[in-house]
């Protein structure tokens, strides 16, 4: 009698302590009876995509079963951290839709994201090859006749709650508290660069020159030596951006506007304009498909960064296995409730060096204007 009324009462603590949750929408409804439009509509990627994806995560996030409770299959724990990613809803309303606990959903979310950083990064947002600058470079002219480059780069404000310390630091030129997300893009739209986390009251020049971008950069470790004549001028690979900018050898910008300009310096802000198009549009796509980095994000802001991250590497992902993207999220963008602040501040670093090369350009592209 004794030993049975001990293991009554362990049956009982271990009711207590797990609360009975239902998960029969995920195993029912998602797993037997979602259609591919379901997956990419609420997943933001083709079911296979997201298997692939959990198979790559699994050594950092798959658990095994103890004596107390069987753990959280992979999949799930994947599907948990995305839905959050993709809809930035609450913790709570993610906790009774996959019949979870709410503190297992944030663990979910961090531990899913940390996972995609060090895992999937290598294989999704890493620095390009030789031969992929190569293939990147003719493309480029292909697309907007602008020889020698390789990337575009531009940054964009993710909404955050006030940070309990240094709030004013992380308030923006619009008035609202955001993390930068510094960006590199090819000409397809894919990042091979990013660096997130700075405070929204941050310059772009600032970021930049705090990044690892920079300094491989300033050390000429970022691209290959493959320069090409130009009007009698050498010209190595480079990345375009926005006046808010230093000039550099390796990163052109567009002339300033508050003087006069000659007609091929006016051409060369227009192509220049053209091609940097690709980065604006590709923030969209990404806000639009992982709607985290639309809204306010309540999470801690040592989680933020990795979470951004994480973002962009899955927006990669889905771009390199070709995932469908709905044009209809993009609707939300008119919706924004955090504009993007307008960097009116223009960087007038002079590299003499860099001042030739985009002269070099200008005339060049004045010469294709006029055949």
């Amino acid at each position: 009698m004794v030993m049975a009324h001990g293991n009554s009462s362990t049956n009982c603590r271990k009711r207590i302590w797990c609360k009975p949750r239902s998960s029969d929408w995920w195993e029912r409804v998602v797993l037997d009876e979602f259609q591919p439009n379901d997956w990419l509509e609420n997943f933001r990627m083709s079911k296979e995509t997201f298997f692939h994806v959990c198979n790559k995560l699994k050594p950092m996030v798959s658990r095994r079963n103890t004596h107390l409770r069987p753990a959280l299959p992979l999949e799930k724990r994947v599907a948990v951290a995305f839905w959050r990613l993709a809809t930035n809803v609450e913790y709570r309303t993610i906790s009774h839709l996959f019949g979870i606990g709410r503190s297992t959903v944030c663990k979910c979310v961090r531990e899913v994201c940390h996972a995609i950083v060090t895992l999937l990064k290598p294989l999704y947002l890493s620095l390009p090859s030789n031969d992929g600058f190569e293939m990147t470079a003719q493309r480029f002219v292909r697309k907007w006749n602008f020889p020698q480059c390789v990337g575009v780069i531009d940054s964009c404000h993710i909404p955050i709650s006030a940070p309990p310390q240094y709030h004013r630091d992380f308030l923006n030129g619009k008035g609202w508290h955001s993390v930068v997300l510094q960006g590199v893009v090819d000409d397809t739209g894919k990042f091979w660069d990013v660096c997130t986390g700075s405070s929204g009251s941050s310059l772009d020049a600032k970021i930049l020159r705090n990044s690892d971008l920079w300094t491989t950069a300033t050390e000429r470790r970022l691209f290959p030596d493959c320069s090409k004549n130009i009007i009698g001028t050498p010209v190595n690979y480079l990345l375009i951006g926005s006046s808010s900018y230093p000039l550099q050898e390796w990163l052109l910008k567009p002339y300033s506007e508050m003087e006069a300009l000659t007609p091929h310096q006016l051409v060369f802000n227009y192509t220049l304009s053209q091609a940097h198009a690709i980065i604006e549009d590709t923030f969209r796509r990404l806000k639009a498909r992982w709607q985290c980095l639309l809204k306010r994000n309540d999470c801690s802001l040592e989680l933020i960064p990795t979470m951004i991250t994480a973002c962009c590497i899955l927006h990669n992902v889905c771009e390199k296995h070709n995932d469908g993207f709905n044009s209809e999220w993009l609707g939300v963008l008119g919706q924004e409730e955090f504009p993007q602040p307008n960097q009116m501040v223009s960087d007038r670093t002079v590299d003499s060096q860099a001042e030739e090369i985009r002269e070099a350009l200008s005339v060049y592209f004045m010469g294709l204007q006029e055949r």
